[in-house]
C-alpha cells in the first residue's frame, strides 16, 4: 500500500489556523467532499463520533483522525498542515499542526488498519515531519508525503 493510492494532490491543504478540533474536522470534511465527492456533514459527524471514543492526536504535533463511512469503495485521505497549531487533546498534550484524516468504507477491516499503520509510520519519521513543517506549498507537501513511500503496511 502506498500513500499515493490514498491521497490525491487536491486533498492536501495548508490552512493558517483552526479555532478548534471541531473546526479542523469541518475543514477535513470539506476537503473530503471536494476531493472525493463525500458528503462533508457526514464526514464531520463520523470523525467526531470516532473522536468521542478517544483522541486521535498521536503526539509530536501529529493527529490521525479517521472514520468509517457508507458508500465508500476504498480508503481515502486528506492532509492539512496548520500554520498555527491547535489544541487536539493529544496523548502528549501538545497542539497539532500536521493532520492526516482517513475515511474508510464501513466494512474496510484490514485495508483501513493497513492505511492507518502506513500513515502513522510515515508521520512518525521526524525527518518527514520536519520537511512538512518547512513547506507551505500543497504540491510540495503531497510530494513529501508520497515520495519513496513503498513501506509495507502491517
Amino acid at each position: 500500500m502506498e500513500l499515493s493510492k490514498l491521497l490525491r494532490t487536491g486533498a492536501v491543504k495548508v490552512i493558517a489556523s483552526a479555532s478548534s478540533k471541531k473546526r479542523l474536522f469541518h475543514d477535513l470534511g470539506e476537503i473530503a467532499a471536494s476531493s472525493y465527492g463525500l458528503r462533508a456533514s457526514q464526514a464531520v459527524e463520523a470523525l467526531m463520533e470516532r473522536e468521542s471514543l478517544g483522541p486521535t492526536g498521536v503526539g509530536h504535533g501529529v493527529a490521525l483522525p479517521h472514520a468509517r463511512l457508507p458508500d465508500l469503495e476504498h480508503v481515502v485521505g486528506a492532509f492539512i498542515r496548520l500554520e498555527k497549531p491547535v489544541d487536539f487533546d493529544s496523548v502528549d498534550r501538545q497542539p497539532v499542526d500536521l493532520v492526516f484524516g482517513l475515511f474508510a468504507p464501513e466494512d474496510a477491516g484490514v485495508e483501513h488498519l493497513k492505511a492507518l499503520a502506513l500513515v502513522s509510520r510515515t508521520l512518525r519519521e521526524a525527518s518527514i515531519c520536519a520537511k512538512l513543517r518547512a513547506n507551505t506549498d500543497a504540491v510540495t507537501l503531497y510530494t513529501i508525503l508520497t515520495a519513496g513511500n513503498s513501506v509495507q503496511a502491517a
